[in-house]
């Protein structure tokens, strides 16, 4: 589904990616582990189209999404939530929700995919005249995923979803996402709670200082030695 080259990407003279590739197919969870500043954000930057790789290929169910802007991205099936949810906070959450959903082909789907989001996250129904701003950090998070739904992606890309939330909030929010992911949706998380998202995903890649260190299944993964003692706490 997801195909990623030899790609290199960066900021001005910084380079934050050297030439990585990776896989995602259809129906899969993915995630992306690592340290602060591996470089996982500007990888999910450069698939979703929000800045351009320097070198290498990405391809979307066969079609070269290579520097292609974010929106045409967002067209062919892809939906970024970006690290610190980024949500509208003046705008009530139904509102929010509606923003997810400008694509002609969304739009048209409207009143389904709310329904849709309503019955995985029941809370945004209840809040959906509430300010976003007002609502809990988890709460804030599950709108987040909710309005990139609302775009009827065939990928969603998660970026450290986990971040900033008390730790029972952390294992709500990873239960509703395999929730989301049982709904048929395919997964590319970027996450630093390696414990809890080895647990979530059928595969992983290890991504220190730029370079993938390490990708393999998910529970093979969590027994190397190496990535227990760095990343898993044991």
């Amino acid at each position: 589904m997801l195909e990623l080259r030899n790609v290199t990407a960066g900021y001005g003279a910084f380079t934050a990616l050297w030439d990585v590739s990776l896989d995602v197919a259809a129906g899969e969870a993915v995630a992306v582990v690592g340290p602060n500043g591996a470089g996982k954000t500007t990888l999910l930057r450069v698939i979703s189209g929000m800045i351009a790789p320097r070198a290498g290929a990405l391809t979307f169910e066969g079609a070269s999404l290579t520097g292609r802007p974010a929106y045409e991205v967002v067209a062919h099936g892809i939906a970024h939530v970006p690290e610190g949810r980024r949500i509208f906070p003046m705008l009530t959450v139904a509102d929010n929700l509606k923003m997810g959903a400008y694509l002609k082909v969304a739009r048209r789907a409207y009143a389904e995919s709310l329904e849709r989001v309503f019955a995985l996250f029941p809370v945004l129904s209840e809040r959906r005249r509430q300010r976003a701003g007002s609502l809990s950090g988890g709460e804030q998070q599950m709108l987040a995923v909710g309005r990139a739904l609302m775009s009827r992606p065939r990928l969603v890309l998660l970026d450290e979803p986990s971040m900033g939330l008390a730790p029972v909030m952390v294992l709500r929010l990873f239960d509703l996402i395999r929730r989301v992911r049982e709904e048929g949706y395919t997964i590319l998380i970027v996450e630093q709670n390696v414990r809890q998202v080895l647990k979530l995903v059928d595969r992983a890649y290890l991504l220190e200082a730029g370079h993938l260190k390490m990708e393999g299944r998910a529970e093979a993964l969590a027994e190397q030695d190496f990535v227990r003692k760095a990343y898993v706490g044991l």
